[in-house]
């Protein structure tokens, strides 16, 4: 198999999979929860789908980045949150629950946002060739995003046992995969890497950190808990890069396009680790304010 073939044909199988895997977590009690605490999601997913784009607009008119390198910054924002986003909730005291609510939500709106925000930004930064989301490939990232959930949440309701196994094989098949394709886009492009470094390294860094810090002061305005807080900082922070680095290699059929995930698949792990600790370390009364919300 070639390369082409690689990244047409293998790396959405590869997604299916990893998309199959999330849904094999959730339940449709997941998004029923939407009702109990309405305020909670609605506050996260106003920041994910509106904030985001806007700010990711900003930061490259700002910095005035290659119009391919744009149309990746905004595939990026559009991007849903990362399953990683759970654990890292459950490490600096989140509310999980939201978080997997979010992730079931997100996955669905994904759809549809990924679409828009990518063929706007497409046609506003004027990106060349037909790297246009067309129907057919509108339709091919429904295919390797929502249908996959489906399924795998279809699984889960006829075998629990079975979802429960599958966990960790899928996470660890996710991280692989994540890496591999990361490491596949720098090295794809390794003769412009430092250039494209140099243009995207801080406005990547500035994205990340204004994600991680207008999702919790977001919903710290709002009156949501701290616990909640730390959730949607979490799940607005930590993108679903391996989404993004496959609607752009093997959607988009561009590598340029990639190199803002991949840059962002190694910084926000190291930005959202250095937050949790800030947010959880600098106020006295986090521990009683969580323990009185028990």
């Amino acid at each position: 198999m070639n390369d082409s073939a690689l990244i047409s044909v293998g790396l959405p199988v590869a997604l299916a999979i990893i998309m199959f895997g999330l849904g094999l977590s959730l339940t449709t009690g997941d998004f029923r929860r939407v009702a109990r605490s309405p305020k909670a999601v609605i506050v996260a997913l106003v920041l994910q789908v509106i904030v985001l784009p806007l700010v990711a607009f900003g930061l490259v008119q700002a910095f005035d980045v290659d119009p391919l390198i744009a149309v990746g910054v905004m595939l990026l924002a559009a991007s849903p949150g990362g399953t990683t986003a759970n654990l890292f909730s459950h490490l600096f005291r989140g509310d999980v629950a939201l978080n997997v609510t979010l992730t079931a939500i997100n996955s669905v709106l994904a759809a549809v946002s990924i679409p828009l925000i990518t063929n706007l930004a497409i046609d506003f930064f004027d990106a060349e060739g037909t790297l246009g989301l067309q129907f057919g490939k509108v339709v091919q990232v429904i295919a390797i995003v929502l249908v996959p959930v489906a399924i795998g949440m279809l699984v889960r309701r006829r075998s629990d046992d079975f979802a429960r196994r599958a966990d960790r094989p899928v996470r660890i098949f996710s991280i692989v995969v994540l890496v591999a394709v990361s490491l596949g886009a720098i090295l794809g492009e390794r003769e412009h890497f430092v250039e494209y470094v140099r243009e995207v390294g801080l406005v990547v860094t500035l994205f990340c950190l204004a994600s991680l810090t207008f999702g919790y002061a977001g919903a710290r305005l709002f009156r949501l808990r701290r616990e909640q807080a730390i959730a949607t900082s979490m799940e607005v922070g930590i993108h679903n890069t391996t989404v993004a680095l496959t609607i752009a290699l093997s959607v988009l059929d561009s590598t340029t396009v990639a190199i803002p995930a991949a840059v962002y698949s190694i910084v926000m792990y190291l930005l959202a680790t250095a937050f949790g600790f800030t947010i959880t370390r600098t106020n006295p009364t986090n521990r009683q304010e969580t323990e009185s919300h028990v």
